[in-house]
């Protein structure tokens, strides 16, 4: 698994969200055909072919959004929020597995940021980008992964 640092600009965004606790996170598939069921619905939207699944990490809940970038946001249909992602400095790795091997690759992602003096900013929004289809003909996933980086601390 290739680990590397990038920055990545705003991103504006519309798209469906829910919050819930950790034990509600089983719903988070349905979001995703709820999303592409409504695509159609979004002004806007670039011509980028993707979903950008923006979410919060807390102690006890999460909250999970479903969304696609926009040119503009304005015009956002009924039961959708629109909202900027801020340019930021993210730790990014690309995966390809299964649902069940994911927690894995997060943890190596924190793993190595720690060794390299990385530190997870937990007041900003993880991203995943899903180009095309969300499942490639074996059944595996295949998407971006980028956890956002608070500082990096210097070693001299």
């Amino acid at each position: 698994m290739e680990i590397q640092v990038l920055e990545k600009e705003e991103i504006k965004v519309i798209g469906i969200s829910r919050s819930g606790t950790y034990s509600q996170m089983y719903n988070i598939p349905d979001l995703f055909n709820e999303m592409k069921e409504r695509l159609e619905e979004v002004p806007n939207q670039t011509n980028d072919a993707i979903l950008i699944a923006p979410f919060h990490s807390r102690e006890t809940e999460f909250t999970y959004y479903v969304t696609t970038p926009v040119e503009k946001v304005e015009n956002v249909p009924d039961g959708m929020v629109g909202f900027t992602i801020p340019g930021k400095n993210y730790v990014y790795s690309s995966y390809k597995g299964s649902l069940e091997e994911l927690e894995n690759t997060y943890r190596q992602m924190l793993v190595w940021m720690q060794e390299y003096g990385y530190e997870l900013d937990n007041h900003a929004l993880s991203l995943k980008v899903l180009k095309e289809n969300e499942f490639d003909s074996e059944g595996s996933m295949h998407f971006e992964l980028y956890l956002p980086v608070k500082s990096y601390k210097d070693t001299y």
